[in-house]
């Protein structure tokens, strides 16, 4: 598989799970929360793909996105532009990273909806609804990234 097809196939994994309805049985507070982490896993391996994507015209070892984004010797346009990006905490990628890092904790990264009778409050918005954008967001700029790189 190449690597943009490997990019495709992830980010279609994580829209797919991000689709499924998590019912409203017993179970659909879990169920939802194991479809939004699923889908944040492909998201963050979707990244990991993008990045080796745009690099594999360098001779550099590719050591995974916390890497290439911290980086700093390494210097790729459509690289720092995703640097960039990562460093703007309004951008999609920057919440993207930061909910990939609590994934990675004990705590994770769904959390448990408001219990029915209270007052929601106006706090962040759901993980998927977030995914999502996240997710809408990473397709638009895949394209300008890619020509980029296929300039090379």
């Amino acid at each position: 598989m190449t690597s943009p097809a490997r990019t495709n196939q992830l980010l279609y994994q994580a829209e797919l799970l991000l689709a499924i309805e998590p019912g409203d049985d017993e179970h659909a507070m879990a169920r939802r929360m194991a479809l939004e982490e699923a889908a944040l896993g492909q998201l963050e391996l979707a990244l990991d793909a993008l990045l080796r994507e745009v690099t594999e015209h360098t001779d550099l070892p590719h050591d995974g996105w916390r890497a290439w984004l911290g980086a700093t010797s390494v210097s790729v346009a459509e690289l720092e532009r995703l640097r960039g990006l990562a460093g703007d905490p309004d951008s999609w990628l920057a919440l993207l990273l930061s909910r990939a890092q609590a994934l990675h904790g004990d705590d994770g990264a769904a959390r448990r909806a408001a219990r029915s009778g209270l007052i929601a409050s106006g706090g962040e918005p759901a993980l998927g609804d977030t995914l999502r954008w996240c997710l809408g967001e990473f397709k638009a700029l895949l394209s300008d990234l890619r020509e980029g790189s296929s300039e090379w």
